[in-house]
């Protein structure tokens, strides 16, 4: 299964340029599934509840989904990317999943990070995995990836590779998901943006890149720069996150003593 991530500086609210930097991009990627990152068509560093509300769509029918669509159709790719998600009078921090039979599904982001709590609902879709054919898929979005439930939650529900579209500020994040993959046993495509967003006057915010693919076992496939935008394709083997036997004695989730955690 040929899988990867595209990590690249959106514009902030030029969502038509975006999607034509990312259409012209994966439109020649030879991949099963590439995820792109959070708020990649918007931007990130909103000012206001009404600049939110202005650049959130409606998932499936908005404009970002369905180019999207049209994208994975015409590659034969399952692709997940994060837009603002308007749903009634709620905005959510979503990321949509799309294939080549068309929307898949959609995940709203659990933990909100800093100022995304003054424009974002919390998400309520839980956490979620879905059947793609090569592999069973979660997703989970930037922040979420400081609360070990998350990524244990999709390992429990199945998921082999977790989808983490990002814009991630802290250091943290990369070196922290080889240990989220190894304690689940998981792959795990961490796509995070790059460039810096300093609007109306608040405090810059600056971008760490370091996308990156890490196998089950911790290991990094491949990490991107800091600071330049990059395709990457790797060709990973799922089955490899569907043994959890640690040792002939020690299954990683069977052996998990659940009274005993709360």
């Amino acid at each position: 299964m040929r899988v990867g991530f595209f990590q690249f500086t959106p514009a902030f609210g030029e969502v038509s340029h975006n999607l034509d930097k990312v259409v012209d991009t994966l439109g020649l990627a030879d991949a099963d599934l590439i995820v792109l990152p959070e708020l990649c068509a918007s931007g990130y560093q909103f000012v206001s509840q009404e600049e939110a509300i202005t650049l959130s769509e409606s998932v499936p029918n908005g404009p970002t989904t369905q180019r999207l669509i049209d994208l994975a159709k015409r590659r034969r790719m399952v692709i997940v990317a994060g837009l603002p998600e308007r749903a009634g009078s709620a905005c959510y921090n979503s990321a949509v999943i799309v294939g080549p039979s068309g929307f898949i599904g959609c995940y709203r982001k659990t933990h909100l990070f800093f100022e995304e709590t003054l424009f974002f609902t919390p998400g309520d879709t839980g956490f979620q995995v879905w059947d793609i054919g090569l592999a069973k898929i979660g997703a989970m979005i930037c922040f979420d990836w400081y609360y070990p439930e998350a990524a244990r939650t999709l390992a429990l529900k199945g998921a082999e590779i977790i989808c983490h579209p990002s814009n991630l500020v802290l250091p943290n994040c990369p070196d922290s998901m080889p240990v989220r993959c190894l304690e689940n046993r998981v792959f795990a495509i961490t796509c995070n943006r790059t460039g810096s967003e300093a609007r109306d006057g608040k405090d810059q915010l600056t971008f760490i890149g370091n996308s990156e693919v890490v196998a089950p076992l911790g290991t990094i496939l491949h990490r991107a720069s800091r600071d330049r935008e990059e395709l990457c394709i790797v060709e990973i083997n799922p089955a490899d996150a569907r043994n959890k036997a640690l040792t002939p004695y020690n299954d990683l989730l069977r052996d998990r003593r659940e009274s005993l955690y709360r």
